[in-house]
């Protein structure tokens, strides 16, 4: 296989989201400047803090799986399966037994099974250890997505689960990237899913006091850089994409959408649910991912901001940036495509990557919606309300997580004469 200078493309993506159930519709809703937050539906919420979520709606599993695997996986499972059928089907691989042992999978996922794990100890306390289901550890486990799609698709190569909270999804493509490009596999599955809107994600997420609580305007809820934020949204879904070995993906003629150039990935060691607010640890992944990419930072055109609409979040990523990018920070347009689509925890950074994959295709940025009132400390170009056009080379993902994990990664147009 070749060797770490071999180059990394992205062939294929699927994403299911609170604004679709593909690619296409999620990419419409965002460009519209959509918001996809309502009231809860998956449980009743009435007594509930937070009454509102993003959830993926009309999402129908026996779409992509039959009745009896549907009652032996957890919802996030079922949407890492829909996402890798559409980003597999997208990219035009096929896998078969000559190649699949050099495809490998990584999919991550914050939390895993948590509605499973809720409902069988429920079943547990009423009903006792007996009527416990024999398939609730494969049900809950983080890995399981990864493990599930593989069987799917049939990928025998590195079969992998990262598991830092809102960065799994970013760092599970970053592992990815950095396997093809040691010659580990020449096709990578990755990307991130979760699903835990149920009664124990958002009574702990309130407890923690980290979602927004504005029950009379759930559209509304998320707004990043906005004066008025008063924390994230909680989400579900996932995204995917396939990460090829540039010579394999020219070998069968696939549809190169962008190329993947940098991967950085740091620790803040300061705190377990809030990021240092000096923001020198997401500066430092910024700076890594660009070292990686070969990239001075004048050379990126946009960021899609992890932008949570938490007041910590927002004034510290607006600081890491300012920290790295100097006075050219003012320069860069950046959005946060949470406003829309509420945080997807362990998928958000998967999903977003997509979403700059896309950008860089349609040359349209999404706007940070609902920046009515920006905070005078967030006081970069977030693209207010409204999509932009503009011609978009170099795109850089942030997504930072609890416990202190900073992933970044850069993607640029794909153009045949670069070494």
């Amino acid at each position: 296989m070749s060797s770490m200078n071999n180059r990394v493309v992205v062939t294929g993506i699927g994403v299911l989201c609170p604004l679709g159930l593909n690619v296409t519709t999620s990419w419409e809703g965002l460009v519209a400047g959509k918001s996809g937050v309502d009231y809860i539906t998956l449980f009743d919420a009435e007594s509930f803090e937070t009454k509102f979520a993003g959830e993926v709606k009309g999402f129908e599993p026996t779409d992509y799986m039959s009745r009896k695997d549907v009652y032996r996986m957890d919802r996030f499972a079922q949407l890492a399966i829909a996402a890798g059928i559409e980003a597999a089907e997208q990219s035009g691989m096929k896998i078969n037994a000559a190649n699949q042992d050099n495809i490998g999978i990584v999919i991550g996922s914050g939390i895993g099974g948590l509605t499973t794990l809720f409902e069988q100890t429920k079943i547990l306390l009423e009903r006792g250890a007996g009527r416990v289901s024999p398939f609730l550890i494969p049900m809950m486990m983080p890995n399981i997505a990864a493990a599930q799609v593989s069987i799917v698709l049939g990928v025998k190569g590195p079969n992998l689960c990262t598991a830092s909270a809102c960065s799994s999804g970013s760092d599970a493509i970053g592992v990815a990237y950095e396997t093809i490009k040691r010659g580990d596999a020449q096709v990578m599955i990755a990307g991130g899913s979760e699903a835990i809107i149920n009664p124990v994600g958002i009574a702990a997420f309130n407890a923690l006091k980290a979602i927004s609580t504005r029950n009379n305007e759930p559209q509304k809820a998320s707004r990043p850089f906005d004066a008025e934020h008063d924390g994230f949204v909680l989400s579900e879904g996932a995204g995917t994409l396939i990460l090829e070995d540039l010579t394999f993906a020219q070998r069968h003629g696939a549809n190169i959408l962008a190329e993947i150039i940098g991967y950085g990935a740091t620790g803040d060691a300061y705190h377990v649910t809030a990021p240092i607010e000096s923001g020198e640890g997401a500066a430092r992944a910024m700076q890594r991912a660009l070292n990686k990419a070969g990239l001075k930072p004048n050379e990126i055109d946009y960021i899609n901001a992890h932008g949570t609409s938490t007041p910590l979040n927002d004034k510290m990523e607006t600081k890491a940036i300012k920290r790295l990018f100097g006075d050219h920070a003012y320069n860069i347009p950046i959005s946060s495509t949470k406003s829309m689509m509420g945080h997807l925890i362990g998928g958000a950074g998967a999903v977003e990557a997509a979403i700059c994959i896309m950008v860089i295709q349609n040359g349209i940025i999404p706007p940070t919606i609902n920046l009515t009132h920006p905070d005078p400390e967030c006081d970069l170009d977030y693209v207010p309300n409204v999509a932009r056009r503009a011609k978009v080379a170099t795109a850089l993902s942030n997504s930072f997580g609890f416990g202190g994990h900073n992933s970044v990664l850069v993607f640029r147009e794909y153009s045949e004469g670069r070494a």
